[in-house]
């Protein structure tokens, strides 16, 4: 880590990883409080940014509630095409399949249906496998040889983990009926959470 860095670089990293717009308050918090930028120095950093930015496909903008560094308006055509797929609203029974998946692979069909207690329909298997986020793995040694389920780096990615181990451990979630049910999510306000 720089001992100094420029400010200008320091809100460039933070403006690129904020899920939203920062405002001054915020960005003068990224800073040690006795080290801190006033918002005059803040403020020609992001003059500075702008004029980094200027002719390339990004730009730092300000909207009503702060600060962002986004696509130029020019661009969002191209840009757009990443999110023609609409999210999927999935059921009930391909979530369970796919949970089944993550923590028992690799598992069959067969496996599945077992602990499931129901036959999994093909179209569910189709859709995990056309999705990208479960794969045959192998083969299991029985008669039919049926296929050997398992996870891909695109349900990771898709789920926003770098690893299965990430996964929320099963005896610390409750029964899903359960209308009490708290599932162990950072809190949005907590400064601390990752």
């Amino acid at each position: 880590m720089p001992a100094n860095p420029p400010v200008k670089y320091v809100l460039e990293a933070a403006l690129m990883a904020a899920e939203g717009t920062l405002d001054l308050d915020q960005m003068q918090g990224l800073f040690d409080p006795a080290l801190a930028p006033d918002r005059q120095t803040l403020r020609q950093a992001l003059a500075e940014l702008r004029q980094d930015y200027e002719g390339r496909g990004l730009e730092v903008k300000q909207v009503a509630s702060g600060w962002r560094i986004q696509v130029r308006e020019a661009y969002a055509p191209w840009v757009s095409r990443l999110w023609e797929e609409k999210p999927g609203r999935y059921s009930r029974a391909l979530l369970e399949t796919l949970a089944i998946i993550a923590y028992r692979q690799p598992v069959t069909r067969g496996e599945i249906e077992d602990i499931r207690g129901v036959t999994v329909s093909s179209s569910i298997m189709r859709t995990l496998t056309d999705r990208g986020w479960v794969r045959i793995v192998g083969h299991k040694d029985v008669p039919g040889r049926p296929g050997l389920y398992a996870t891909t780096p695109a349900f990771l990615d898709y789920f926003n983990l770098s690893s299965l181990s990430e996964l929320p451990d099963l005896t610390s979630l409750n029964d899903p009926d359960n209308p009490e049910m708290e599932l162990p999510l950072p809190d949005p306000d907590d400064p601390d959470a990752p």
